[in-house]
């Protein structure tokens, strides 16, 4: 028999029996109330963004236009002077600096704690362990601000000295005035830190709990520790998690007002003695002089907001860019 003649039918096509929901067309009245409120709220959040950078952008045009010196780089604060004079320059160092002090400290500490909390802690110390963390996120910043510098500013005193007399041949450590109080951007950054930490944890700890089981025991079958288990599984898994937690604790740093209002020592002085008293941060600055500014003042406060509003952004759009281009960063390809 010829087999290179022999033809094979096809097998007859099932009946198309899909429901209509699942060709793509919608059957539903709710999904296309769900759709129209989902696309609607995506729109109401762009236009209320857009609303904020115009209303900004343009009160802040009004001061910067009759401004006297370079609004970015000058370090002083005199929008009442005749003409006026006022820049950003120490805001900005002031913030940056802080927020950075504050995420070195408060990052590892927090993955620390995430990672006791759901790999090694027994589960009747994690669940009121994490209860507590949960409770620290909630503690409004005047009570924060107020334990500040009533509480950390005091008992600061000896470890910077200690920092002064050790650490000030890097000019960074050193203290102009050693009797001064520890009313200084370090401080600030320490009291950032512990505000940011339970945030950072939470949402690391969230994630770790998700890392995939499988890929522990596989691990721990093959003879691995449980820190090779973290290193090899959690962590990658995590990543992240941890880069969109810190950014959320950093975005807190930047914006945070009374409780470094309530610490930080008023004054407007550039210094990179980070011990010493003074400095300021953009949120710090625009709380302290708003009531007491009058209109074109108040157009200046609103110049400096604008800037924070970019610097947020262009962190947020930096830990977005970050994620996007390693890929491997996301837990669903862990």
């Amino acid at each position: 028999m010829d087999l290179s003649r022999t033809s094979t039918a096809p097998p007859p096509t099932p009946p198309d029996t899909a429901p209509a929901a699942v060709k793509g067309k919608a059957v539903h009245p709710g999904d296309k109330i769900f759709r129209g409120l989902s696309r609607g709220s995506g729109i109401t959040l762009l236009v209320i963004m857009a609303a904020i950078a115009a209303f900004l952008t343009y009160r802040a045009s009004i001061a910067i236009s009759e401004n006297s010196v370079n609004f970015l780089t000058a370090f002083e604060w005199n929008p009442q002077g005749d003409p006026p004079a006022f820049g950003i320059g120490i805001l900005a160092f002031g913030t940056v600096v802080s927020s950075l002090i504050a995420m070195v400290i408060a990052v590892p500490v927090a993955v620390g704690i995430a990672l006791f909390i759901s790999h090694y802690a027994p589960r009747r110390l994690a669940a009121p362990l994490a209860y507590v963390i949960d409770l620290l996120a909630a503690v409004p910043s005047i009570i924060y601000g107020l334990w500040g510098a009533l509480f950390l500013v005091p008992y600061l005193d000896g470890l910077t000295r200690w920092m002064d007399q050790f650490l000030g041949w890097t000019t960074v450590f050193e203290m102009s005035n050693p009797g001064s109080p520890a009313r200084s951007i370090f401080t600030v950054g320490i009291l950032l830190a512990i505000m940011i930490l339970p945030i950072i944890t939470n949402v690391s700890r969230e994630v770790f709990l998700q890392a995939p089981r499988m890929y522990e025991e596989a691990a721990l079958a093959l003879g691995a520790t449980r820190w090779e288990v973290i290193r090899m599984s959690v962590l990658p898994f995590g990543r992240s998690g941890i880069i969109s937690a810190s950014m959320l604790g950093l975005g807190r740093a930047l914006g945070e007002t009374m409780a470094v209002a309530t610490v930080l020592s008023p004054g407007f002085v550039f210094t990179w003695h980070l011990l010493d008293p003074g400095s300021g941060t953009f949120a710090q600055n625009i709380a302290a002089k708003f009531n007491e500014a009058d209109d074109f003042g108040r157009d200046a406060l609103i110049a400096s907001g604008l800037v924070l509003f970019v610097i947020t952004l262009l962190v947020n759009g930096a830990a977005r860019y970050i994620i996007a281009r390693r890929k491997e960063y996301s837990g669903a390809n862990a």
